[in-house]
C-alpha cells in the first residue's frame, strides 16, 4: 500500500509540474545511496541502498533555477564481519520519503545546486548479530521527521539525460540515546543520517 501510494504521487507531481509553462520542467531521477550513521560508532559508507523519484523545476534566469523533488530514500548504517577478527554484525535499515527544494546554478552542460530537504520515515528495522533488535522504546526509534542540508553537482550527458552526485546530511538528530558515539552536530548531541547519492535523471519535458 504504501510503495503504491508513493507512485501515485510521484506521477501526479511529475504531470502537474509538466503540465505548466515553457519555464517549468519535468523528469525523473534514479540512482543508489550509501550511507552511515554518525554518533553510532560504525563508520564508513557501507549500507548501500535505493534513491528514485520525479522532480520539477522553474527557469529564474538564464543561469539559476529552483528545483523541488519527491523521492524515495533508503539509508542506514551497517557492519559485516571481517578477517581482521571483528566478529559484530549490524544491520540498520530506515526508508523515507523525502521532500527538497534546491537552488541551482547552471553553467553549461554543468548544475551546482544546494537547499534543504525534509523526510518522512515510513519504515526500519534493526538488528544486531542476525538478532532484530526491540524497537519499542523510545531511545531505539528514529525520528518520524528529519531535516537534512543537500550540496550536489550534475551535468547533462544528453539534451535530455544527465547524472548528479550529491551529499544529504542530517541537521537534526534521528535520535539520541545519550550514549557514548553520540556527536554533536549544530546544537545537538545524538546521531545523524550521511548519505552519499549518485544517481541519473531524465528530463522529460
Amino acid at each position: 500500500m504504501k510503495k503504491t501510494t508513493v507512485f501515485i504521487f510521484l506521477i501526479l507531481f511529475i504531470g502537474i509540474g509538466s503540465s505548466f509553462s515553457q519555464q517549468f520542467h519535468g523528469g525523473i531521477t534514479a540512482g543508489l545511496s550509501a550511507s552511515q550513521v554518525a554518533g553510532d560508532s560504525y563508520s564508513g559508507y557501507n549500507k548501500a541502498g535505493l534513491f528514485f523519484g520525479g522532480y520539477v523545476s522553474l527557469d529564474i534566469t538564464e543561469k539559476s533555477m529552483l528545483q523541488m523533488e519527491l523521492t524515495y530514500f533508503q539509508k542506514g548504517s551497517r557492519v559485516n564481519p571481517d578477517s581482521t577478527n571483528n566478529y559484530n554484525q549490524y544491520k540498520f535499515r530506515a526508508n523515507y520519503i523525502e521532500l527538497p527544494v534546491f537552488y541551482k546554478y547552471k553553467a553549461g552542460k554543468f548544475r551546482i545546486f544546494a537547499g534543504p530537504s525534509m523526510g518522512f520515515l515510513i519504515g526500519h528495522y534493526e538488528e544486531a548479530d542476525y538478532q532484530q533488535i526491540d524497537i519499542t522504546p523510545n531511545y531505539n526509534k528514529p525520528a518520524s521527521l528529519t531535516l537534512q542540508l543537500n550540496l550536489g553537482m550534475g551535468f547533462y550527458i544528453t539534451e535530455k539525460l544527465g547524472a548528479e552526485i550529491r551529499t544529504n546530511n542530517s541537521i537534526l538528530n534521528i535520535r539520541s540515546r545519550n550514549a557514548t558515539g553520540d556527536v554533536f552536530r549544530f546544537w545537538t548531541y545524538g546521531q545523524f543520517h550521511d548519505v552519499l547519492v549518485i544517481s541519473l535523471f531524465y528530463r522529460i519535458r
